[in-house]
């Protein structure tokens, strides 16, 4: 039952912001354009429920610049003003609430990431896909990308273990502080967040 109303808050939830939201996502879009050229929207495999690959959409926010050798360049090099303003403003994933619709995330959970992370998990960290990924999560409000890995992944699998509807109201209420007060958007020293290599503990 609790995994039925999370479903059915999550579209109707969806549904509502993609109406509410359809003429900024036009701007948004018309500006990437503009200023990034094709695609407007990037999208990439992610690790979701239970580990299984899914396709997540995101409004673009890097040029593709190689250097010689065909290799992009590192994120804060490709990373431009409008896309520092769009991940700020998280206005960037917007276009994931069409993943919510489709069933591949939730609105709130932790946040999907690349799935070559996977082998790389403690078995304790890897219990976060135990539930579905979100565009938000309890993570996000409680530091974002100024966490390290570690901090990341405990506070995730606290969510797994403590999910309750009340939860997720609360988390996307703080989600709507951190967004206006722009907290954590970056790691110190990195544009977004460094790569996972792995954990150095054995156990969070």
């Amino acid at each position: 039952m609790r995994r039925l109303i999370k479903r059915s808050l999550d579209l109707v939830v969806s549904v509502m912001a993609l109406i509410l939201l359809s003429p900024v996502m036009g701007v948004v879009a018309i500006l990437v354009r503009i200023q990034l050229g094709r695609p407007v929207i990037f999208s990439q495999v992610r690790a979701g429920y239970r580990g299984r690959p899914f396709r997540m959409y995101k409004f673009r926010t890097m040029l593709d610049i190689r250097d010689e050798n065909g290799g992009l360049l590192p994120d804060e090099q490709r990373l431009t003003r409008l896309g520092r303003v769009l991940r700020s403003t998280s206005l960037d994933e917007l276009p994931e609430l069409w993943n919510v619709i489709r069933g591949d995330m939730s609105l709130v959970g932790p946040r999907p990431l690349l799935v070559e992370y996977l082998p790389l998990y403690t078995p304790e960290q890897a219990r976060r896909h135990e539930v579905p990924p979100g565009i938000t999560g309890w993570a996000q409000v409680n530091g974002r990308n100024a966490l390290s890995w570690e901090e990341k992944f405990a506070l995730d699998v606290w969510y797994v273990d403590h999910w309750s509807l009340w939860l997720d109201l609360r988390i996307l209420w703080r989600t709507v502080i951190a967004v206006v007060s722009r907290r954590g958007v970056s790691a110190e020293g990195h544009v977004t967040m460094p790569r996972f290599t792995g954990s150095n503990h054995a156990e969070l």
